[in-house]
């Protein structure tokens, strides 16, 4: 056996170097827990030791290759970090939870479909009793397979809130146990340690890339969900509030707006990142529906989410439109004006209108488009009369249904 070797040198405190076997550098005992730095000299400043650190080399030949796993197919992968940014009260949680219910089930279309996992859900601005479980059951979620993760404090028994990257080795270890697929963190924002600057992008690094170890050392999908901030762009991505860490980190970015144009009020759905994959999915809409849940001590209200279709309008329009210039503004206003006063005599043919708008007024398509749903204007096919044949008409909601015969 191997003993340690003293060194006839002195350790910057004062104490005689010892070398053990397998050691770079010797350390005195007292510095040995303290391997980066020494404070031990008596009236003298911190010195600074050299760490305990060396160079790994891995050909890449070492390194098997795999493909990429979806978690939601396509658009949201397994073994990483991904982000669902909007603004408040447009249903992101209730995605977040359609997602968990989906999973639960094993009806999410991707790798888990046909196979139910368990989840872990942070969710730290909403009551588990009063909103997060009645949601859950709205949805359809296998309860038992949903967990509340919480960190314990061993020697006092007291619950103390998800830190990240503190906790990440202990989250990491009940992932694997538990063979979770989905840690949700709703927000993101809430599990960063208090002490990280969520502004600084090598600070929020520090918090970041553990979460990515975390999920590629799983295989589990670790999502997040974030907040626009009040910025007039239409860049998804620019408006997630904080570091621009949190957008540049994660491999996939699903973003979520309601569109103002919807006549049920709903929301579109758009990939406007993925590293990993396809950036030109449809993009999904959906719209809240109210459930009522039975309790013991009474109905519980609460939202659902119901998909209902693709739009053609992406979350990137959405944002141009609702932070557009003056000009795309009063153009939009002008058009709404003139087709009102336009249809007001009587319902008109679609192209005639169209004609109309461009070569009088100056108005793109798209802007009569714009203007026609905001005034609730619906397009109708109706007969002309003539051999039977039918076109497109317009009218005001309150004409509809009403043409001139040719």
């Amino acid at each position: 056996m191997t003993s340690a070797r003293t060194g006839g040198d002195q350790c910057p405190c004062g104490r005689p170097l010892v070398q053990r076997p397998g050691e770079l550098e010797p350390t005195c005992a007292e510095c040995r827990s303290k391997p980066d730095y020494c404070s031990c000299e008596p009236g003298g400043p911190t010195t600074a030791l050299p760490a305990l650190r060396k160079v790994v080399l891995t050909p890449a030949s070492a390194i098997e290759p795999l493909p990429v796993l979806w978690g939601w197919e396509d658009r949201l992968p397994a073994g990483h970090l991904s982000l669902i940014p909007g603004r408040e009260g447009i249903g992101k949680s209730l995605l977040l939870v359609w997602m968990i219910a989906q999973i639960t089930r094993g009806t999410l279309p991707g790798v888990y479909e046909g196979a139910p996992r368990p989840v872990f859900y942070a969710a730290t601005e909403d009551s588990w009793q009063h909103t997060i479980v009645p949601r859950l059951i709205a949805a359809g979620a296998d309860l038992d397979l949903v967990y509340r993760i919480e960190v314990e404090q061993i020697e006092t028994a007291s619950r103390l809130e998800l830190t990240m990257p503190r906790d990440c080795d202990l989250v990491a270890a009940e992932i694997k146990r538990m063979e979770v697929a989905l840690l949700a963190l709703d927000p993101l924002m809430s599990v960063i340690d208090r002490n990280v600057d969520t502004y600084n992008d090598r600070a929020m690094r520090t918090v970041l890339e553990p979460l990515g170890r975390l999920a590629d050392d799983t295989g589990c999908m670790v999502v997040g969900l974030a907040h626009f901030n009040k910025s007039a762009t239409d860049d998804p991505l620019t408006l997630v509030t904080g570091s621009r860490a949190f957008t540049a980190f994660v491999r996939a970015v699903v973003a979520v707006a309601r569109d103002p144009e919807s006549e049920d009020g709903g929301c579109v759905v758009s990939q406007v990142k993925n590293n990993l994959g396809r950036l030109d999915l449809p993009n999904l809409t959906y719209v809240v529906q109210s459930a009522v849940i039975e309790t013991r001590e009474g109905d519980a209200r609460v939202g659902r989410l119901h998909f209902t279709g693709e739009s053609e309008r992406s979350v990137r329009d959405i944002l141009a439109e609702s932070g557009g210039t003056l000009a795309d503004r009063t153009e939009k206003a002008e058009c709404v004006s003139w087709l009102r006063e336009y249809l007001g005599a009587g319902p008109q043919r679609t192209k005639d209108v169209l004609a109309e708008a461009s070569n009088a007024h100056g108005f793109s398509q798209r802007t009569v488009e714009r203007a026609r749903k905001q005034l609730k204007i619906r397009a109708e096919q109706l007969p002309t009369g003539q051999n039977g044949r039918s076109e497109w008409w317009l009218a005001l909601p309150e004409d509809a249904g009403r043409h001139a015969q040719a």
